[in-house]
């Protein structure tokens, strides 16, 4: 498939389009190690390259560092309240937290709880900085008076404290909104794109162009996008009646999200998205071709990659655009699939003749996407688990978007704050007669950039949001998690104390000095758990890769008929004439039959689970916890099956049709640790001299389990699961709306090793099966999901028998 390291070689380019677009999909999923083993021999330099980088990037250091105004007040801040310390951590979070919350009752909650645990006072006067110790002076006396509250005697009712609630906080409050206003402004160029452009005159006088990002998260509602789409037609009618003089900076351009134009753009709505948003955007676009003013599209999460791509092709090969070369893309250096998805863009402009501008980044949902994947219950993430296999990345995509085989093609837009990586650039292109430039962020890098402006006729653009201040937190989060981390080069690079030697190491040296390519301290997805427990495995159903196996194995049982009859003593009971079921949204589809239990079978079941129960509840726990582990791997190996008839009995989607069968084994898995924990050896207990008194849990006896048609299998299974692992036998009575399902999971249970006198299912009336069950004493629990009314009915029944009280 994909091999990164033949992607300068004349014949791995002469493949059509569509072999990079399956190294696209297949290198989501991609062994990172293995991957990395193929892109070091294209990023790694040789050594004259090497020793012109190191020489380069160390000389653009030491000029940054001699500039007296190369610390901005935003990098002081960042430089004293790293996220290595308790107090950056928790201002970060505050910052965050407190836009987000609308009342100020729950914001001085907020303020109350995070600001009284930081150490302040140690920060005051160590920067030279006026802001961060005008900041800290403003924090340590905010800590003094949330903490003086919370020295209180602990009465809600006390006067001081009410007082310090009323006169002190809002006041916090309000401070604290206004530093976050102060920080806003470091990183926004300007309220609306008037303001920006006024603001943006002073760099473009220096040489500096702009592109503007209408600051916006995604759309919610046709409203949300509506507005959003204003926004970006207001911005390039400004920007393209400005009238600064041509000439004396590049023209700037403006960069979208398109997340932000369509409220449901995402995989699943993708032939609406493709239909909507692509007219949306060719709009756009017409309007942009008119005013001279280039469009980029901004890059997203990695499951929106796929539908960006496909949705850039619909508009890049229209009559609009064709013949234009205004119309570019955002590519992450962090995917794993950068270097495909740019051999793809490659031969998408040479079919067409028309050149495509690329910014390359290095990425800014990195937190996002590893945790996605942990939820997800992934075998691997779709990005590199290392800041220095990212950098090699960005390495490999640099080299071969200088190569050859891109000149006409793809417009190199480099964004880096990284003297390394820029230094990278300046010797990669030396003597290369191709047109590029360098992107930075507003409100960054302004020193490193000054140099490269002043010593090379590479233009600079700096990437601007402008916005609203409430509009602001997104992305003020991004850039503060990602300069405010102590392992950052923005904040390394204005740390005197930090060698120069450490910032011009090679990224591709240092990756090879670990034990492992990818990070071994991240575990992967199924074993964020440990080893004692392994998470249940997912599908990204956003990707191909995973999407596209699914359908094959789903497309096997659309036409299959399922049976479902009450199994007692491990034999099925078919009586009577079987209930036919069909699809709830198309009842003209047949999904299978049950047969309905009678009350004698409910008495038989009844006997058998009563005389199985004294072996089961001696049976080591081990035993009963393997048999649940073993239920789990099942279920997990008949996935496709078990979604079919979630989606053809239940109604449910494909994804709660995954999520129906990963909580199912999940609960298999953490009832089988509790349950070795809770029924293992017996724990002594301390008591008199001469006395042994120990405790120990055992079951209790029968337990009916009545399980509800919203969770028919999750719920279901959590249930018995529960029950059997603490030593008692099982009668499982499912919904009548859901009794397929939960006979083909019963016969996964037979298959587990659960033995016949442990677990009887009864499907069918539920007023008929606990009638005859709930007043039985040999029924020592219920475990039941419903209704409140069905709750009653049987918390009556059982409350009439004589003896123990019955748990339910």
């Amino acid at each position: 498939m994909f091999n990164a390291s033949k992607v300068l070689e004349p014949a791995f380019q002469e493949q059509p389009r569509s072999f990079f677009w399956q190294g696209v999909i297949a290198n989501y999923a991609v062994d990172e190690a293995r991957y990395l083993s193929e892109l070091i021999p294209l990023a790694q330099s040789d050594t004259s390259e090497h020793r012109a980088v190191t020489e380069m990037a160390t000389s653009l250091i030491k000029k940054v560092r001699e500039q007296d105004d190369s610390v901005h007040m935003i990098d002081a801040l960042l430089q004293e309240y790293s996220l290595d310390t308790q107090e950056g951590i928790l201002l970060m979070c505050l910052a965050e937290a407190l836009m987000r919350i609308p009342d100020k009752y729950t914001a001085d909650a907020l303020i109350q709880d995070k600001l009284s645990d930081a150490d302040w006072k140690k920060h005051v006067g160590r920067s030279e900085s006026t802001l961060v110790n005008a900041s800290t002076w403003g924090l340590l006396l905010t800590g003094r008076v949330v903490k003086m509250d919370k020295r209180l005697d602990g009465s809600p009712t006390s006067i001081w404290s009410r007082l310090v609630k009323r006169s002190g906080e809002p006041v916090i409050r309000g401070a604290i909104y206004q530093a976050m206003a102060i920080m806003g402004k470091q990183f926004v160029l300007g309220r609306d794109i008037e303001e920006a452009l006024r603001n943006a005159r002073e760099s473009r006088d220096m040489g500096y162009t702009y592109s503007f990002d209408m600051l916006g998260e995604a759309a919610m509602s046709k409203e949300d996008a509506a507005r959003y789409l204003k926004d970006y037609m207001d911005a390039i009618e400004s920007v393209g009646n400005d009238t600064y003089p041509e000439g004396k900076s590049p023209a700037p351009s403006i960069s979208i999200k398109l997340s932000a134009l369509h409220p449901r753009y995402e995989v699943p709505q993708q032939e609406r998205v493709l239909r909507e948003l692509g007219s949306t955007l060719i709009d756009l676009l017409a309007l942009a071709r008119e005013k001279n003013v280039s469009i980029t599209i901004d890059a997203e999460e990695m499951d929106r990659l796929e539908i960006s791509l496909k949705l850039f092709e619909k508009v890049f090969t229209s009559p609009v655009v064709r013949g234009w070369g205004g119309f570019g893309m955002v590519i992450q250096a962090y995917s794993k699939r950068a270097l495909p998805v740019l051999c793809w863009l490659s031969k998408l402009a040479k079919e067409q003749g028309d050149e495509i501008p690329i910014r390359l980044v290095k990425g800014a949902y990195w937190d996002t996407e590893i945790k996605i994947c942990q939820q997800l219950g992934l075998d691997s993430y779709p990005v590199f688990t290392r800041k220095e296999a990212t950098d090699t990345s960005y390495l490999a995509c640099l080299r071969f978007l200088l190569s050859d085989y891109t000149d006409g093609a793809l417009y190199p837009q480099l964004a880096s704050h990284n003297a390394h990586t820029v230094a990278s650039v300046l010797a990669m292109a030396k003597n290369k007669r191709r047109r590029i430039e360098f992107q930075r962020l507003h409100g960054m890098g302004d020193a490193l950039y000054n140099s490269i402006l002043e010593e090379s006729d590479i233009p600079v653009r700096i990437y601007a949001p402008v916005g609203a201040h409430k509009d602001l937190l997104p992305y003020l989060v991004r850039r503060l998690l990602e300069n405010g981390a102590n392992s950052s080069f923005v904040h390394r690079l204005v740390d005197a104390a930090t060698p120069v030697e450490d910032l011009v190491q090679n990224p591709v040296d240092e990756l090879q000095t670990y034990d492992s390519l990818a990070n071994d301290r991240i575990p992967a997805p199924t074993h964020i758990y440990g080893e004692e427990r392994r998470n249940s495995r997912g599908l990204n159903i956003h990707a191909a890769a995973h999407l596209d196996p699914l359908l094959n194995h789903l497309s096997r049982w659309w036409e299959s008929n399922w049976e479902a009859a009450p199994v007692i003593g491990g034999e099925k009971k078919r009586k009577g004439r079987p209930k036919e079921i069909t699809a709830p949204y198309d009842t003209t589809q047949p999904v299978g039959h049950v047969f309905w239990s009678s009350e004698a079978q409910a008495a038989e079941a009844l006997e058998v689970a009563a005389a199985g129960f004294p072996a089961w509840r001696d049976r080591p726990v081990q035993d009963r916890a393997l048999c649940l582990e073993r239920y789990a791997d099942l279920m997990e190996a008949h996935m496709e099956e078990l979604m079919a008839i979630c989606c053809r009995e239940a109604g449910k989607t494909m994804q709660d049709g995954i999520d129906e069968v990963r909580e199912a084994v999940d609960f298999c898995r953490y009832y089988a640790i509790q349950g070795r924990a809770r029924f293992g050896d017996a724990m002594a207990l301390p008591g008199p001299t001469g006395e042994s008194n120990e405790l120990y849990m055992e079951g209790r006896g029968v337990f009916l389990c009545i399980s509800p048609w919203n969770f028919p299998l999750a719920i279901f299974t959590g249930q018995i699961m529960a029950a059997l692992v603490a030593g008692n036998t099982v009668i499982a009575k499912p919904a009548e709306q859901t009794s397929l399902v939960a006979g083909r999971a019963f016969e996964l249970m037979l298959e587990a090793g659960f033995p016949p006198d442990v677990v009887q299912l009864l499907p069918g009336d539920g007023a008929t099966i606990g009638g005859k069950l709930t007043p039985d004493p040999r029924i020592a629990g219920v475990a039941f999901t419903g209704s409140t009314q069905v709750a009653h009915t049987l918390n009556r029944a059982l409350a009439q028998r004589e003896g123990a009280i019955v748990p339910l």
